[in-house]
């Protein structure tokens, strides 16, 4: 059975900085594709960044050049580093475990808020 569990949000002002982590329990975490997806009010489920088991890494173009994703296949563990946060980053962050294009599973999400 797998689990995917995210900490790591938080409020932050503008121009702030966060890192959010997700631990995915379950086996032969090293042939996930991991990704990073957000949800705002009112608004739908989106891609934020993702990183397959080869490590070739996505980003959304309103994240390009701030967040960075990575893995640590030693620890199954994947990390989104967010720089240069900005209001309208503000949303609830879900971690997503994905093999062969399936789903296989979701994080209960972590409230990422960007306010001074």
């Amino acid at each position: 059975q797998v689990q995917l569990v995210e900490s790591g949000g938080g409020l932050v002002q503008p121009g702030g900085s966060l890192r959010l982590s997700c631990v995915f329990s379950g086996r032969l975490f090293g042939f996930n594709d991991m990704a990073w997806y957000r949800q705002a009010p009112g608004k739908q489920r989106e891609l934020v960044a993702s990183v397959t088991s080869g490590r070739t890494t996505n980003y959304a173009d309103s994240v390009k050049g701030r967040f960075t994703i990575s893995r640590d296949n030693a620890k199954n563990m994947v990390y989104l580093q967010m720089n240069s946060l900005k209001p309208e980053d503000t949303a609830v962050y879900y971690c997503n475990a994905q093999r062969n294009f399936i789903s296989i599973g979701w994080g209960q999400g972590t409230q990422v808020t960007v306010a001074s």
